[in-house]
């Protein structure tokens, strides 16, 4: 199963939560990331259909293995990237912010060559 943006965004949170607490509810990623419970269940509700999440009988969400790659993947994009842009000289803000936006839409190709260059290079980092 193919995820949009939002999925990938939920996964992100679910991932960033689970390293500050092994106990990640519904309502943690509403507060996390602004939104209502309705669209938090509603979300947890497709990510448990597509194989990303499980619920315990306590509603502790839990990421599996396809989940939990998913997330990192996506977390590791987000920090690499708004990195390099801070070091280009971007605020952390807008480093952010615009990290955001272009992890959901890079190819692994382009992104995995931007690794290597910034490495080989010395560069940014």
């Amino acid at each position: 199963m193919h995820l949009q943006e939002s999925g990938e965004m939920y996964l992100e949170t679910i991932y960033i939560l689970t390293q500050k607490s092994s106990s990640v509810r519904a309502t943690d990623v509403g507060e996390y990331m602004g939104f209502s419970k309705p669209s938090v269940s509603r979300a947890v509700g497709l990510l448990k259909e597509g194989g990303f999440v499980t619920v315990s009988g306590e509603g502790f969400i839990l990421l599996t293995e396809v989940g939990r790659e998913t997330a990192e993947k996506t977390y590791e994009r987000h920090t690499f990237l708004t990195e390099c842009f801070i070091k280009l000289g971007v605020n952390r803000t807008t480093a952010a912010e615009d990290a955001c936006k272009i992890e959901h839409d890079i190819s692994d190709e382009t992104f995995e060559a931007i690794k290597r260059y910034v490495y080989e290079n010395g560069g940014l980092l």
